[in-house]
């Protein structure tokens, strides 16, 4: 009874872990993209930024997955990530000092601080918020309350499973062996390889630890192999990943293998030297903590001026290639649903600059057809259609995890308009075809009609750079100002067209000019139109609301006030006049 009440309490331990920590994770996933926004190469915030986030997720395991993410996207380098997995090593100590609270005896108000005290009001508040409360976010947090609750749960009942077993010779035999350093290093790290967790399997180790039966002597080995086996989430992370996520997951087992095999032996020489009174001594709950987190302190100290022949060593053992291509979006993100997102929303930035970048570029060949620009245009062209494949797939895939409310919506945001964005870029190059046309045929347009359209190019210039803002910046303003511009782009595109056909009649013009003139006008105005969507799903989503096509109806109809008055502002900006 005692094993399967060992066991019992194990499955709740573990399964209260993985709770709690997702529930951390999804909760603090806006304070992540506050933290990983300021990355750095200063060493010191760089180990600050580990620590804090292994607190704050409560796992060593998802920071470093994410941080060869972070290295596979091109986004860090390895110099950074070093500093970052040392913090990360460290910040996971915080575990173990939370369970330790198990191990706190005596009545009165330390009584207090005991789980079996605390624990059921927090499971008790945990399944209210989480069955009764509609707001998702509040839902989260009686998750994390609930996990923490049944973690507690378990672990008093692992510690009240063994202790009806410190008394038997066979179990007292098993945990007196790992005395040998070499046994409990090895057991060490199968035992955390195996569940991927080094907090939850100290954890474990505290519970044993009630025994009495297990001694520091032992106990050292054992603590040292489990910060190596929590390496094997990283490395299995890195399968199929770049050459320099495959040198983060190296770097993060040579900083705890490293770490073992100096302080291992100079513990136990040592030992022989000062002859430590406590070594023999059972070890506690609160003890184990103290060990865990004092070896990952002095291992961090002894390493710190070798970080960088560390990072040159994980890029001997990883022989470089001349492939330097980086995945754009990693899917180790997906743990990490808010990471995910703002990565997303990085290269969705991206996509956009180059789509514009490209038309910018190409309304120069009104004044000056240029071939090395054209090719410059059609590489563009091919990355957006990348960026579009590659974030289509990504945020479909991503849909499937548990987000909360705000990055689904982003997530929707930034699948909704990856299309237009694309459909830009082909626009590019349709103009740049048309200008080719007109290089390789010696053709060009009158004076009149140039002036004509560097008016209507001005116009779509100015739609373009509202519509980055409003996307790329969230600027609700300048997406209010898209329609309307829109509106008179339709009319000067209509006017240009008129004018065109004035000219034709006075023989100042050929209708093979008039081909290219109408696909051009046609390019510009659809141009418009998809800034005209990117602008209304901004603003629809901001109300929660993606009718985007009954946003633009009321526009159009003159619903808002705002719109006659920008309207009238772009028409006389934008009036053919200023053409003549």
């Amino acid at each position: 009874m005692d094993v399967l009440s060992l066991i019992g309490g194990l499955a709740m331990f573990l399964f209260g872990m993985s709770v709690m920590s997702n529930g951390l994770e999804k909760r603090a996933g806006n304070k992540l993209k506050a933290i990983l926004a300021n990355m750095t190469s200063n060493p010191i915030k760089a180990f600050l930024l580990g620590l804090v986030v292994t607190v704050i997720v409560q796992s060593s395991s998802a920071t470093t997955v994410m941080v060869v993410g972070f290295v596979n996207s091109g986004i860090m380098t390895l110099s950074q990530c070093i500093n970052i997995i040392v913090g990360a090593n460290l910040g996971s100590t915080s575990t173990s000092w939370l369970l330790s609270l198990t191990g706190i005896q005596g009545e009165g108000i330390l009584s207090i601080f005991k789980p079996s005290t605390f624990t059921p009001i927090l499971a008790f508040i945990g399944i209210i918020m989480y069955t009764f409360l509609k707001s998702q976010k509040k839902k989260d947090i009686g998750s994390i309350l609930l996990g923490f609750a049944v973690l507690m749960f378990g672990m008093e009942l692992m510690s009240g499973s063994v202790d009806g077993l410190r008394d038997n010779e066979n179990f007292t035999n098993i945990l007196t062996a790992f005395t040998n350093p070499i046994l409990g290093v090895v057991v060490g790290i199968v035992f955390t390889a195996v569940i991927q967790s080094s907090g939850a399997s100290i954890g474990i180790l505290q519970a044993l630890s009630t025994t009495g039966q297990i001694t520091y002597l032992a106990a050292i080995p054992i603590i040292m192999g489990q910060n190596i086996g929590t390496c094997i989430s990283a490395v299995i992370s890195s399968i199929g990943a770049t050459k320099n996520a495959k040198r983060a997951a190296a770097i993060h087992v040579l900083l705890n293998v490293l770490g073992m095999l100096i302080l291992l032996p100079c513990w136990y020489v040592a030992n022989l030297i000062f002859k430590f009174t406590f070594i023999n001594d059972a070890a506690s709950p609160f003890g184990i903590a103290v060990v865990n987190t004092v070896y990952k302190l002095i291992a961090m100290l002894v390493l710190l001026p070798f970080n960088n022949k560390i990072v040159k060593l994980s890029e001997r053992i990883i022989k470089d290639t001349n492939n330097k291509e980086v995945e754009l979006l990693d899917e180790r993100f997906f743990n990490s649903p808010s990471v995910a997102i703002a990565r997303c929303r990085d290269v969705a930035n991206n996509m956009a600059s180059l789509s514009i970048d490209s038309l910018h570029l190409s309304f120069k060949f009104l004044d000056e057809f240029n071939q090395k620009d054209a090719e410059l245009i059609r590489e563009n062209e091919d990355k957006v259609d990348i960026y579009e494949d590659k974030l289509g797939s990504y945020l479909v895939k991503l849909s499937s995890h548990d987000m909360t409310e705000k990055d689904s919506n982003e997530a929707t945001k930034i699948l909704h308009m990856i299309g237009d964005l694309e459909r830009l870029s082909d626009h590019s190059v349709n103009i740049i075809e048309s200008f080719e046309e007109m290089n390789d045929k010696k053709l060009s347009f009158s004076d009149q009609a140039k002036k004509e359209l560097r008016v209507l190019i001005s116009a779509v210039s100015e739609i373009l750079d509202l519509s980055f803002d409003s996307f790329v910046n969230n600027n609700l303003q300048s997406a209010a100002m898209v329609e309307p511009l829109e509106q008179v782009i339709d009319h000067l595109k209509d006017e240009l067209k008129k004018q065109h056909v004035v000219r034709l009649r006075q023989g100042e013009c050929t209708i093979e000019m008039g081909f290219i003139l109408t696909d051009l006008l046609t390019n510009l105005e659809r141009i418009s139109d998809h800034c005209s969507n990117i602008a209304g799903c901004m603003l629809e989503m901001a109300h929660d609301n993606m009718d985007i096509h009954e946003y633009l109806r009321k526009v159009r109809d003159g619903d808002y006030n705002e719109f006659n008055k920008n309207f009238d502002m772009f028409s006389e900006k934008y009036a053919l006049a200023v053409a003549k």
